[in-house]
């Protein structure tokens, strides 16, 4: 039996963040690619492109919950299972991956029967009477809801290619899964004419196609964990475990979709009916296109929480001291070159959502691209708040990484953005909300930072040897 470091306790950490994190950038990235492409293609697709974007974004909060909750666990079970494999603990490895795929289907349940059950009355709740848009967002989300266990069950296999290194198979995942949908999209809304069913049928088979693709990688590949029916068993302590860190990583992202739904609601009030209508429609795209931006951000989070759970695990003070160090200024670099593209980019990212709707397609294509422009300045200060909660995370805290994405998501953006929605020059002042909020996050997030740093690496002894990992 041949003995092998695992990299994540011996690689340098200024090489080891970005060897694990780019392809996670990428994959939480191509994430976002599903929504931002769905919505390119039907807002063009002629004249019910306008009310089909207004669908998607009546639909996008139930949509951004799917992803919370499958995500929330996967970083559970992410920062659980690394370490487990940093204290090489073979048999609490086995009981993690287990326990994660009978989580995986628990959420699936769920979201079928509001599937079945829930869709229309949703999507009623927020298009008030315009009956066009509400019917196409109940068809376009019923089919993702039943159809949902492509994506949730992606976020499981993804997390255990993730906590064993394996980042570059998950990402060969994803990718799948994204060319799928981009081709299918063209093809079933286009050449079929199945309209905004054809965008949820794209997204659906996309997201089927990632599992599949990273369920042979973990089956084939990930030798270092013993796969057996036996580990499905639940157990209330690995189930614990995994909640401890996850059930605050999905609260963290379901508040994206509440700040979604409220944002939606706060724009509503605008009295000019047609000004209400565009903003949004502008804010759904919009949120669409930051997300590239924001995921690339969690992908580096979410290496600083396998990074940061492994070398904790084993207690090497100095490799934590370099994961936090290299994985904060490692997010503001990434969040800086986005911004500076999204800056110089921002008309023809705009123009994507704007080829053929007419007058309206003029008018959102103009309204997005100021909201990038605006918006685009507080991308560091974001960045700089996600990688704290990683870090948090790591450390095992819940309610400090919560209590950031609360005041980003809730408690900050939205009485902000309701007070500019009352100025006559709301088209341009309510996007200024979105880097107030982030520079006053950031402020509160450096003090978690150093509470957290004083109580969990401090104390910790000022040598450890390098933790191996034995493999056949």
């Amino acid at each position: 039996m041949e003995v092998k470091q695992n990299k994540m306790g011996t690689v340098p950490m200024n090489k080891l963040i970005w060897k694990m994190g780019l392809p996670m950038i990428v994959s939480m990235i191509l994430q976002s690619v599903y929504n931002i492409v769905d919505t390119a293609f039907v807002i063009n697709m002629g004249s019910d492109g306008i009310a089909g974007n207004l669908a998607l974004t009546y639909a996008f909060p139930i949509q951004l919950l799917i992803i919370a909750i499958g995500v929330g666990t996967g970083v559970g079970i992410n920062a659980l299972l690394s370490k487990k494999l940093g204290e090489e603990d073979k048999d609490g490895v086995s009981k993690t991956v287990g326990n994660g795929i009978f989580l995986g289907v628990c959420i699936y349940v769920l979201f079928l029967l509001f599937g079945l059950f829930g869709c229309r009355a949703f999507i009623a709740m927020q298009a008030g009477a315009n009956a066009k848009a509400c019917e196409m967002g109940a068809s376009y989300l019923k089919i993702c809801c039943c159809f949902s266990f492509g994506a949730i069950g992606f976020t499981v296999y993804e997390r255990f290619l993730q906590a064993t290194g394996k980042t570059l198979f998950s990402t060969i995942a994803q990718i799948s899964g994204a060319l799928a949908n981009i081709v299918l999209d063209y093809v079933f809304i286009y050449p079929c004419k199945m309209g905004i069913d054809g965008a949820a049928w794209a997204t659906v088979i996309g997201q089927i196609l990632s599992l599949v693709v990273a369920m042979l990688f973990h089956y084939l590949a990930n030798k270092e964990i013993k796969n057996s029916f036996k580990a499905m068993i639940p157990n209330l302590t690995i189930i614990k475990g995994i909640y401890k860190i996850g059930i605050s990583a999905a609260i963290m992202q379901g508040l994206l979709s509440v700040m979604m739904l409220g944002m939606t609601s706060v724009l509503g009030t605008v009295k000019n009916h047609e000004t209400a209508e565009l903003l949004q429609g502008s804010f759904g795209i919009y949120y669409k296109i930051m997300q590239f931006a924001l995921f690339a951000c969690f992908g580096l989070s979410n290496t600083i929480i396998s990074v940061l759970s492994y070398n904790y695990g084993a207690k090497s003070k100095e490799r934590v001291r370099e994961c936090i160090k290299y994985g904060i200024l490692d997010s503001l670099i990434v969040a800086a070159v986005i911004a500076i593209l999204f800056e110089c980019l921002a008309d023809l990212l705009a123009k994507l959502f704007g080829m053929a709707s007419g007058e309206g397609g003029e008018a959102i294509k103009a309204t997005v691209a100021t909201a990038i422009r605006i918006a685009a300045v507080g991308y560091v200060f974001m960045a700089f708040s996600v990688a704290i909660q990683g870090v948090l995370q790591a450390f095992g805290y819940s309610l400090f990484p919560l209590l950031i994405s609360f005041l980003r998501l809730c408690a900050l953006v939205l009485p902000i953005a309701f007070l500019f929605t009352l100025s006559d020059k709301v088209l341009t002042l309510v996007w200024v909300t979105f880097p107030i909020v982030e520079v006053l996050t950031a402020a509160v997030s450096a003090w978690t930072l150093k509470f957290a740093y004083d109580r969990c690496v401090k104390p910790l002894p000022d040598m450890a040897a390098a933790p191996s990992m034995a493999t056949a």
